[in-house]
Order: structure tokens, then sequence, then C-alpha cells
């Protein structure tokens, strides 16, 4: 199917399928916290919520994306293609979590006091969902996985 065939079929997906589902339970949480703000009368309008989530919500459609590739790559498939889909979605979404970290920042700095410890959980959630995303790439390129350069590769 591509060079690498023997390669990737081989290996065991089951440590990226791993992280990357952490990855996505943690921006689960970012998700769920983040969103009660909004139904929250003092929160509701919160500096930097809005912005915030116009990066979370492409970041988790890509973590979604690279979870569901890397479940196809451990049930058997082989194509290069999901491959460079999974990869393509982490660096998409390591671009959108800049922009959800600097939202957040903002979000802590404008907050009421009875509101920046919650906010300070939402960013520990944000640090365990780039931390397993990193720790999937890192794993990836252990195996051979290139990953593509700059900024967001498409935009889907």
């Amino acid at each position: 199917m591509y060079p690498n065939d023997y390669y990737y079929r081989v290996n065991n997906w089951e440590p990226i399928l791993y992280m990357l589902h952490q990855s996505l339970y943690a921006e689960e949480m970012v998700c769920a916290m983040s969103s009660e703000l909004f139904h929250i009368p003092e929160t509701k309008d919160l500096k930097g919520s809005r912005e915030m989530h116009n990066h979370l919500i492409p970041a988790s459609y890509h973590r979604v994306t690279a979870v569901g590739s890397a479940q196809r790559l451990k049930n058997g498939e082989q194509q290069q293609t999901i491959v460079e889909t999974m990869t393509t979605c982490i660096v998409n979404a390591e671009t959108q979590d800049k922009k959800v970290r600097e939202g957040l920042k903002i979000m802590e700095e404008n907050a009421s006091p009875n509101y920046i410890a919650f906010i300070k959980v939402i960013i520990k959630w944000q640090e365990q969902a780039e931390s397993y995303l990193n720790q999937a790439k890192e794993a990836l390129r252990s195996m051979g996985v290139s990953f593509p350069v700059g900024s967001e590769q498409q935009n889907y």
C-alpha cells in the first residue's frame, strides 16, 4: 500500500490511541467546564470566553478526527492517508490549543475572585489535553511517522 507498509502493520497503535483518547477526555472537560460559564449569570459574558471557544471548537474537531484515525489504524486499516489525516489533525489541534490557552488566560485575568479557581481547573485540564497530544506526537515520531510543518495544514 505504501513504502512503510510492513512497519505500520507490525506497530501497535494501541498506545497512540490511548494517548489521543486521554487528550480528548481532557478536552471534554475543558469544553464542559468552559461552556458552563455561559450559563452562569456572573460569567456569561466573561471576557475571552467567546474568543477561546472560537478555537476550542476546531481543536475538539481535530482531536476527534485524530482519535478516529488512530482507532482505524488499531483496527487494522493501513492506508497512508489515515496516518496523514491523523498527523495533520494533531498539528491543527496544537495550533488551535495556543489560542485556547490565550483565551483562558484572558478569562482568568477578568474573572471575579469567585471563579478564578474554577478557571484554573479548566487551565489544568487544557494542559493535560496538550500534554497527551504531545506524547502521542512524540510516540508517532519514534515510530518514524513524520508531521506536516507550519500552521494549519488544511481547513476542514
